[in-house]
C-alpha cells in the first residue's frame, strides 16, 4: 500500500457544499486523515484571512491561498508570491474600460474596484469576504490574487494577453461571470511542490481533491488526484480519480477507495 503523507483539499464545491455547509462525513475523513500523520492543507482561490473558521473546524492550520501565491505551514508563511504591479495596474485599466469588476487580495483585506457596484456585493456576500476596502493605485504592489467578474467570454483575451497568465472560470452556479487571474509560474500546483519539497515528500504520496479548473494544475502534480462529481467537465481530464460529488461524501468517499478510511 502506498505511503501517504499529504492531504490538499480545496474548499468551494469541495469541502463546502453549495449552501457553505460541510458534511460530517468530511469532518470524519480529515480526522483519520490527521490521526494517521497526513499533513492536511486547505488550497483555496480565497484569500486566507477569510477562511480562518473553516480551518479551526476541521483543526487545520496549514494553507494554500489566492491560488498559490500564499502557502502557510503550522501557522508559519513558507511561500510568497505578489502579483506583478504592471499587471494590476494594466487590470485596472481594461476593467474600467469594459464594465468588468475587480476584487484583488492581500494578505489581509479584499480590495474592491467598485466596492458598491451591486454584482461585487453578492460576489462579496456569496463568498464571504468581510474584509473590504477600496482599492487604491498604492496597494498594487500588494496584491497576491485577483477575481475578475462581470466578465463577457469575448473579452477573456484582454485579460490573457500578459504572459504566462490565463483566466479560470469560478465553477459556482450563478457566477460563471468571475473567473480567477492564474498565473502558470504561481497556482496551487506549483505551491504544492515547493511544500512537499520542504516537507521531503514524494510527490506519489500526496492526494488532492478540487472541483474547479483553478485546481487542475493541483490534480495534476501530486501522486492521486481526485475530481468531485460536480467538478467542472474540463477537469475530470486531470484528475486519476473521480469521486462523489460534495453533497454526497466525495472527499470521504475518494479516501475509502484508497483503503485510507476506517469504518
Amino acid at each position: 500500500m502506498a505511503n501517504y503523507q499529504a492531504l490538499f483539499l480545496d474548499i468551494d464545491g469541495t469541502i463546502l457544499q453549495p449552501d457553505d455547509t460541510m458534511q460530517d462525513s468530511t469532518k470524519e475523513a480529515v480526522k483519520q486523515m490527521k490521526e494517521q500523520g497526513l499533513e492536511v492543507f486547505l488550497a483555496t482561490g480565497r484569500p486566507l484571512h477569510e477562511i480562518a473558521d473553516i480551518g479551526e473546524v476541521l483543526k487545520i492550520d496549514s494553507f494554500i491561498g489566492y491560488n498559490g501565491a500564499l502557502a502557510i505551514y503550522n501557522g508559519q508563511d513558507i511561500l510568497k508570491s505578489p502579483m506583478s504591479p504592471d499587471l494590476v495596474d494594466l487590470y485596472i485599466k481594461i476593467a474600467h474600460e469594459k464594465g468588468n469588476e475587480l476584487i484583488l487580495y492581500t494578505s489581509s483585506h479584499n480590495l474592491l474596484s467598485h466596492p458598491e457596484n451591486e454584482m461585487t456585493k453578492l460576489f462579496c456576500k456569496k463568498f464571504h469576504l468581510r474584509s473590504n476596502k477600496q482599492y487604491t493605485e498604492d496597494q498594487h504592489a500588494n496584491i497576491l490574487g485577483i477575481t475578475v467578474i462581470n466578465l463577457k467570454e469575448a473579452d477573456i483575451h484582454l485579460y490573457e494577453s500578459f504572459p504566462d497568465i490565463h483566466l479560470s472560470q469560478v465553477n459556482i452556479e450563478g457566477f460563471r461571470h468571475a473567473y480567477d487571474v492564474i498565473s502558470d509560474k504561481v497556482n496551487k500546483g506549483m505551491a504544492i511542490g515547493e511544500i512537499l519539497k520542504r516537507l521531503n515528500i514524494e510527490t506519489k504520496n500526496a492526494i488532492a481533491f478540487g472541483d474547479g479548473m483553478n485546481d487542475k494544475e493541483m490534480l495534476s502534480v501530486v501522486g492521486v488526484g481526485f475530481a468531485m462529481g460536480n467538478a467542472h467537465e474540463k477537469l475530470f481530464a486531470y484528475a486519476k480519480h473521480r469521486t462523489t460529488s460534495v453533497t454526497d461524501s466525495g472527499i470521504y468517499n475518494g479516501l475509502k477507495s484508497l483503503g485510507l478510511i476506517k469504518e
